[in-house]
């Protein structure tokens, strides 16, 4: 065969094979090449809101999807190393909220039922879920889920202080959570469910550690609500970045979760919170 067809040949492989994750990674819109890969992807994703959140983190997805493939050899052509090894990861939220509101941030466990918990609270204005206290610049829910970037799974809270205050919040937090136990809530177990209180200023982290006090009080007096241990547990650090995790992750059993039974987010709501839908 001659040298000109076979170079035309492996150009065209080559073309073949990666034009769907510099397609999908670039923005542009030809639906003949990326198609397939994002047709993959957005199946994937729907499979495993159907199937449940552990399975985000088990299922195998072939590295042609697009911003998910295993970083593979280097070659000379940075652009196609570049595709190869991009990642669709999560994006950091900015760190203070709009004019008028405050902030906060917590961990919990699973974010999915500690969302709707602040969700219901009277002057929050916006929640959402996310990775915090992590290492990894660029998490995903999988390698969060990993246990290996550092993060744990978190919600932040945008709140209008005329209507409510730190406190309050303070108070979801201990209602729905057991601060007693490290590196773990309910069946959940892994660095990614210790819980947290990650302080914003200098008033939020006095008035954490008056909280703290106050229920370790209450629990060597026995006087606190039933959980496993006898002291808190959960971290009280600095925020520091915040990750908005995967959109279908957010408000997640309001929205329907795992059964597709939708749970209240009505303010003041007293339901009991079913954490997996």
């Amino acid at each position: 065969m001659a040298a000109t067809q076979l170079l035309t040949r492996a150009s065209t492989h080559s073309t073949r094979a990666f034009a769907p994750q510099l397609i999908a990674s670039k923005g542009f819109s030809s639906a003949s090449s990326a198609s397939p890969a994002r047709s993959y992807q957005t199946s994937h994703l729907l499979q495993c809101q159907r199937l449940g959140r552990h399975s985000v983190a088990t299922s195998a997805i072939p590295s042609w999807v697009p911003f998910i493939g295993k970083q593979r050899k280097q070659g000379n052509n940075s652009v196609l190393n570049w595709a190869r090894t991009t990642r669709m990861a999560c994006q950091v939220a900015p760190a203070k909220a709009p004019s008028g509101q405050d902030i906060a941030t917590f961990a919990g466990g699973c974010f999915w039922g500690v969302e709707l918990a602040f969700q219901r609270v009277p002057g929050v204005t916006k929640t959402s879920v996310g990775y915090t206290a992590g290492h990894d610049k660029a998490p995903t829910y999988n390698s969060v889920c990993s246990g290996q970037t550092g993060h744990t799974e978190a919600v932040q809270v945008y709140y209008d202080p005329k209507e409510t205050d730190y406190t309050k919040l303070l108070d979801c937090f201990f209602q729905h959570v057991d601060p007693t136990t490290l590196n773990r809530q309910g069946g959940d177990q892994g660095t990614q469910y210790r819980s947290g209180i990650y302080y914003h200023n200098e008033e939020q982290k006095q008035a954490a550690e008056k909280a703290i006090a106050e229920v370790n009080k209450k629990l060597q007096s026995n006087v606190f609500r039933r959980v496993i241990g006898t002291e808190v547990v959960s971290e009280l650090e600095p925020a520091s970045d915040y990750y908005t995790a995967e959109e279908y992750h957010q408000q997640y059993l309001e929205k329907g979760g795992r059964f597709s039974s939708p749970q209240s987010a009505a303010k003041g709501a007293t339901e009991r919170i079913r954490c997996y839908g």
